[in-house]
């Protein structure tokens, strides 16, 4: 579980970044859902990326194991965005939940299930889990 930490907090580091840009760049260039739905779209490709570059380091024993490293990084994920940015950079409750309405354009729960399903879905394609897991 130490490594699926370690590569959690490299996520974490990424989409912070990756916030930052969608911010200062993306959104004063194309709009509001433009930029989130691209800044989205690309953290999503990063955690594929990152999960497939790393499970075999992170090393899943089983199928069970994979789907508890997604379990843990969506937690952790969600801790994060409620926790921090309530009591760190003081946005509301309302406008944390906010970020969850897909029929106002907001897509993120695409990156909480890219997140879920990254580490069970790379182990299984780069044959890191056993066949019958």
């Amino acid at each position: 579980m130490r490594r699926s930490l370690v590569v959690w907090v490299v996520m974490l580091v990424v989409a912070s970044v990756n916030g930052a840009i969608r911010e200062a760049l993306l959104i004063p260039a194309i709009g509001l859902i433009a930029g989130r739905a691209i800044s989205t779209i690309a953290l999503c490709l990063f955690v594929l990326l990152l999960t497939w570059l790393t499970i075999g380091w992170i090393a899943p024993r089983s199928s069970r194991d994979a789907w508890i490293v997604g379990g843990l990084w969506v937690a952790l994920t969600l801790g994060f965005e409620f926790l921090a940015g309530h009591f760190l950079f003081g946005d509301s409750w309302s406008q944390l939940l906010e970020e969850y309405n897909v029929f106002r354009g907001r897509i993120w729960v695409l990156v909480l299930l890219t997140i879920a399903l990254a580490p069970r879905g790379c182990a299984r394609i780069r044959g890191v889990l056993p066949a019958a897991a």
